[in-house]
């Protein structure tokens, strides 16, 4: 059992630590298993809950980056699909390669398009996941039946990987405890700790009940992603901000609209953007639009036009055509864009380059990158950290490091998000009456898994459990909804919280309302898509 309290304590009673990380993400998580990994004392702390954020907001893919290739930014591309094979080879419970198809519908789109795929299979070298290949119209629609026929001249396959965001986030979490590691959610940094100007450590506060404490460090990184500029500016009010968040949205629909195993790309979309529709836990998740915002929010809201803009463009590439009715779930994350000068208004040009600064107080900030290449920003965090704090050097081994869950034979669905955990949760769901059986009726998981994500994976809240440790919230809102009450229930006699602890149901209902269309929403978008269609 993985409890809250030892962390706590740990926080209470340990005087200096080499390492406070702040934020508890992709980035920050990967930098603390590459600290632990080290063997330097190292501390995560988040505001809120692992992966909140961006990090369980992707479109699930690990990948190098099509759409960098195309603007000849072959330097990210190449480190990308190097950081993608190692994703698979140390998490391959995790990540797999996927399929994808691009469907060519005037004549120069398939050998154009197979020139630069084939280039993206060589590039990844000895840790490439297959070579593309052309395909003839007849081969397109045996392999994805619901491309849109009319006027499909063929295709190209490419190889690409995907992944489970949050669970990731979870194994990432697990592995830096499995390596000494002290993480705690629920703690978000009130203030910098600051000894003759210089970075000491930081003042942090216990969310759950206003404890506050002093933390004493040899070094603290900043990786607070779309927030990275916040922590900034409690080290100095005059910093400049250095991002350009833009978000992404995404729209989940049911199985049937694209059946089989391959995904589709569409390489450029009328925003010009990359247009992905990827199976996902027997889901379909269709993304991303590209829209700047110009405040980070820890629950950002789809606009009216990105959803029309998915909608209208999955009709567009799908003969099965999706309307309101059909989206289960509509999630959307924030790029921590670096800015590249400029009014930073053309979000989808800016850099998916990770940038990592130094204040003068010594304040290691490490931001932008992308979900493919945490490993590699974490290990160039910590050599820096290390660096600045003046600690014993020490190489980074993450590169080749299994993490928590690894298996050489990978469990198979619906447990296969846990590795080789899955064999001590059978026994779990074995343990009381119930367990074993489904959480809801139209989500994949059991009732079990919520006391595993509690007594295992540091859940604390309904939501911690529906949208992270499942992915329930993703993949039906309305039925996690539905299966709330049951996980409050449950998480109460588990955690050993009062009836007040019910109260997070009705937070929770409000929070998957903002992942559902509602019915005003649904006539709205159906009334625009008749007019467009008049």
């Amino acid at each position: 059992m993985i409890r809250r309290a030892d962390m706590l304590e740990r926080v209470r009673t340990d005087e200096t630590w080499d390492i406070v990380i702040v934020g508890g993400g992709a980035t920050g998580l990967g930098s603390a298993v590459d600290a632990a990994a080290r063997g330097y004392k190292t501390l995560l702390l988040e505001a809120v809950d692992f992966a909140k954020g961006t990090s369980s907001r992707s479109t699930k893919l690990a990948h190098g980056g099509v759409r960098y290739l195309a603007q000849g930014d072959l330097a990210l591309v190449f480190d990308a699909l190097k950081e993608r094979g190692r994703m698979r080879n140390n998490a391959p419970h995790l990540v797999h390669a996927l399929p994808f198809i691009v469907p060519g519908y005037k004549w120069w789109d398939n050998p154009y398009y197979g020139a630069g795929l084939m280039l993206y299979s060589v590039m990844a070298g000895s840790l490439g996941f297959g070579f593309s290949k052309l395909l003839s119209k007849k081969e397109v629609l045996r392999r994805a039946p619901t491309i849109e026929p009319q006027g499909l001249r063929g295709g190209v396959l490419y190889y690409d990987g995907q992944f489970d965001d949050t669970r990731l986030a979870v194994t990432l979490l697990r592995t830096f405890l499995d390596l000494g590691g002290t993480a705690l959610n629920y703690a978000p940094v009130t203030s910098l700790l600051k000894h003759n100007g210089r970075i000491s450590g930081v003042r942090a506060r216990d969310a759950e009940t206003d404890e506050e404490w002093s933390i004493h460090a040899r070094a603290v990184v900043n990786a607070t992603g779309v927030f990275a500029d916040g922590l900034r500016k409690m080290d100095n009010p005059d910093a400049n901000s250095i991002l350009s968040p833009s978000q992404g949205v995404h729209i989940v629909l049911d199985k049937s609209f694209l059946p089989g195993e391959d995904a589709i790309m569409i390489p450029k979309t009328d925003d010009g953007r990359v247009l992905f529709a990827v199976p996902w836990h027997n889901h379909v998740v269709i993304g991303t639009t590209d829209t700047p915002v110009h405040e980070a929010s820890l629950e950002p809201r789809p606009l009216d036009e990105e959803i029309e803009f998915l909608l209208a463009h999955a009709a567009r590439y799908l003969s099965k055509d999706p309307t309101p009715d059909d989206v289960l779930s509509v999630y959307t994350g924030l790029r921590p864009l670096v800015k590249a000068g400029g009014d930073g208004e053309n979000t989808a040009a800016l850099s998916r380059h990770h940038t990592l600064l130094v204040s003068p107080s010594g304040l290691v900030t490490i931001t932008g990158g992308k979900w493919t290449t945490y490993r590699h920003m974490g290990e160039d965090t910590i050599d820096k950290a290390a660096e600045v704090a003046q600690l014993p050097k020490r190489a980074s081994i993450t590169t080749d490091l299994k993490l928590h869950g690894w298996s050489k034979t990978p469990e198979e669905e619906p447990f296969a998000v846990y590795g080789s955990d899955a064999e001590a949760l059978r026994k779990l769901l074995a343990e009381q009456p119930g367990w074993n059986l489904p959480l809801h009726d139209n989500l994949p998981y059991r009732t079990g898994e919520v006391i595993w994500a509690a007594r295992y994976e540091l859940a604390r809240t309904v939501e911690d459990v529906l949208a992270r440790r499942t992915r329930a919230l993703l993949l039906n809102a309305r039925a996690s909804k539905e299966a709330a009450p049951k996980v409050a229930r449950l998480l109460a006699e588990e955690l050993g919280f009062d009836e007040a602890w019910q109260q997070q149901v009705e937070a929770y209902d409000q929070l998957a309302s903002q992942y559902m269309l509602s019915d005003t929403k649904k006539t709205e978008l159906n009334d625009h898509a008749m007019a467009v269609h008049a």
